[in-house]
């Protein structure tokens, strides 16, 4: 059978199974439109504007004077409050929305194929890595066809409208190939140019992310591709998205065949889904319908279908897949894809021209050099009697203190507003500091991956600590997290199955599962079991280090109420150690914490999962997606001295300290210990 053939057979059955999502959703559809109608800008759940209004300032996507400017002229509610961010987002754009599409759109290339001595075109494809491309798998549909095929970059027409010089490039199935046919994807390798360099160093490529926050109901969509093998093509602004499944997206666009393969992407020129298919109208019998209501024929051709809708791959369902591929798919080109994408580190930013730039990290010598030390609250606070001590995670070195501080105050704040509590100042708060400590404390070789970067390492090997017995530390707790997560039995570690050389694509695997069944990506998750595992192991020093720099600026006397994070709920709980015997009680909250792991609880200093004789309560919040609290809850490890709370964060924020701090139900309980007794 001719490629043009099967691809057109193939394109039938996806648009056939699009059709059936389409009408399976139709109440959803409905409901989205009378909202629409009444004048809901965004009619989606309140964790979805959550995750997407804090994507867009995070990102900086939406200037925050704006911001602030939509939302400080009266009171609003959470998701008014977010529905104004989004809609400054959709209403203004800045100049550099066009620049940063045409920067995108290099990205797009034009898929065709030999056939009888011809070359037709077949689809659209676009870069995710420096070499690898992505389609639909019913345009490549396996390595055999993808062989045949090659790809042309800058196939469109310049500003003065005249047909622009096209780059064709080879297709490498041999070198890469993994296609699924439900979730319609196919990545394939690109060759090099003639002068030896990946096609992503020349014309960009996209970073892929596999975090939520990237678009809501009622959002724009962008869509650009080669419709019909025509040249480039784009279609902006009256776009919306119209429903969100689980894998699918299903959003009005105006495409044609030629686009799938198309790059949907948000305003801001993030990918959001893969194109892969038109949804016509159909009768009840699912028979498709003509654009005069008659039903519609093979020999009618697409134009005269009553096309209604578009649908699209979610990114996040095409990483989690590549995320659990079975043992012995080549994996390589995958960790080029970048770190939001969950698959590895990724090359250098230099090569990433789609991202926007990430915040530098300090050297260890220039973290040496500014030296912060921790906060003292200010005199009288609470009374003088009572003190709220903050206590953070890792990867704060080079951070300024003050500045910490009031982030977790504002988390706290939004929090206890939301409790019915009053706010408290930062000034109040005592922020003990061992950032810089502990990279100072860390061996060389972590110091330097913090301050550079590592790349062309996965996750798993990138934040391995360098000492052996943290790192036996390390690999002890990705197994046992992975076993609590209930990974399979062939990714489960045992010596006697292991081949040598394989321990760390083992551990990779178990990684890749943790990281696909939370809202973390590996590298996350990784770095802050590699801090764990440097902190717990005695023989470098890193503990005393750690807890010395904490004791400097901690109360000594009087009543504690001590909030700690991720890594800063293991040195709280040694903490309890070593405190001045005049302190007379601590009240804990924990948030994100790995202390239900027997791997981390059985190395504390306090001998084991019992809670100390000073604290008198202890409230645990946990997220279930947060997979550094994976442990949790904690009740049945601590023998009953705990209250867990488990609580939904936003998933783009599932280890974010602000995030916890929020829920009124965790800021209730801190601020009830602050109120005059």
């Amino acid at each position: 059978m001719r490629t043009t053939e099967r691809t057109g057979q193939e394109r039938a059955r996806q648009v056939a199974a699009a059709a059936d999502r389409y009408r399976a959703t139709s109440d959803e559809r409905t409901a989205v439109e009378r909202q629409l109608d009444a004048g809901v800008p965004f009619p989606d759940s309140r964790q979805a504007l959550a995750a997407r209004a804090r994507r867009l300032l995070d990102r900086h996507a939406v200037p925050a004077a704006m911001a602030v400017e939509a939302v400080r002229a009266e009171p609003l509610t959470a998701p008014d409050a977010y529905e104004r961010i989004l809609g400054v987002s959709k209403d203004l754009q800045a100049w550099s929305f066009l620049p940063r599409g045409a920067r995108a759109a290099r990205t797009v290339a034009r898929i065709s194929v030999r056939e009888n001595g011809r070359e037709l075109p077949l689809g659209t494809g676009f870069l995710v890595s420096p070499s690898l491309l992505m389609t639909n798998h019913h345009v490549l549909t396996d390595a055999e066809t993808a062989g045949r095929c090659f790809v042309e970059f800058d196939a469109q027409v310049t500003v003065d409208n005249t047909p622009q010089a096209s780059v064709r490039l080879e297709l490498d199935p041999d070198a890469f190939f993994v296609a699924d046919e439900r979730l319609d994807f196919a990545l394939v390798l690109v060759a090099p140019d003639a002068g030896g360099r990946p096609p992503g160093e020349t014309f960009g490529w996209n970073r892929l992310s596999a975090q939520p926050g990237k678009l809501v109901i009622g959002e724009p969509v962008n869509v650009i591709g080669h419709p019909m093998g025509r040249l480039k093509e784009i279609a902006v602004r009256d776009n919306l998205l119209q429903v969100r499944l689980d894998d699918f997206l299903q959003y009005r666009t105006d495409t044609e065949p030629g686009n799938s393969g198309s790059p949907v992407f948000n305003d801001q020129w993030e990918v959001v889904a893969l194109h892969h298919s038109g949804v016509p109208k159909t009768d009840d019998q699912g028979r498709v319908l003509r654009s005069d209501g008659q039903l519609w024929q093979p020999g009618d051709g697409d134009d005269a279908v009553d096309w209604v809708s578009n649908e699209g791959v979610r990114i996040s369902s095409i990483l989690r897949h590549l995320a659990q591929l079975p043992p012995g798919t080549p994996s390589g080109p995958l960790a080029d894809m970048g770190a939001e994408s969950g698959l590895g580190l990724g090359p250098a930013e230099s090569a990433a021209p789609v991202r926007a730039p990430a915040a530098a990290v300090p050297s260890p010598a220039a973290a040496t050099a500014v030296r912060h030390t921790g906060l003292r609250a200010r005199e009288g606070a609470f009374g003088g009697e009572r003190h709220l001590v903050f206590l953070h995670g890792r990867s704060q070195q080079g951070k300024d203190p003050e500045t910490l501080r009031r982030e977790w105050t504002a988390g706290l704040d939004q929090g206890l507003v939301r409790a019915g509590l009053p706010p408290i100042d930062p000034a109040d708060a005592w922020f003990p500091y061992y950032g810089d400590r502990l990279v100072q404390a860390l061996p060389a070789r972590e110091a330097v991956a913090r301050a550079t970067g590592t790349t062309g390492l996965s996750p798993v090997e990138a934040a391995a600590p360098a000492s052996p017995t943290a790192r036996a530390v390390y690999e002890e707790m990705i197994g046992e997290a992975a076993v609590r997560w209930n990974v399979p039995r062939e990714r489960q570690p045992d010596a006697e199955r292991i081949a040598p050389g394989d321990v760390v694509g083992h551990l990779h695997r178990q990684l890749s599962w943790l990281a696909a069944r939370s809202d973390l990506d590996a590298l996350t998750i990784a770095l802050v079991l590699q801090d764990v595992a440097a902190y717990l192991d005695d023989r470098n020093g890193v503990r005393d280090a750690v807890l010395d720099g904490v004791l400097e600026t901690f109360p000594q006397d009087g009543e504690v109420i001590l909030v700690s994070h991720s890594l800063g709920t293991v040195v709280g709980m040694d903490l309890t150690t070593r405190l001045s015997p005049t302190m007379r009680t601590i009240h804990l909250t924990t948030v994100g914490s790995p202390l239900g792991l027997d791997s981390v609880y059985k190395r504390l200093l306090i001998d084991g999962p019992k809670r100390p004789d000073t604290v008198t309560d202890w409230l645990n919040a946990w997220y279930p997606s947060d997979a550094v609290t994976i442990g949790c809850p904690l009740a049945d490890e601590w023998a009953g001295t705990v209250t867990d709370v488990a609580v939904v964060n936003a998933r783009d924020k599932a280890h974010n300290i602000m995030e916890y701090l929020a829920h009124p139900e965790v800021a209730g309980e801190i601020g009830a210990h602050l109120e005059p007794g």
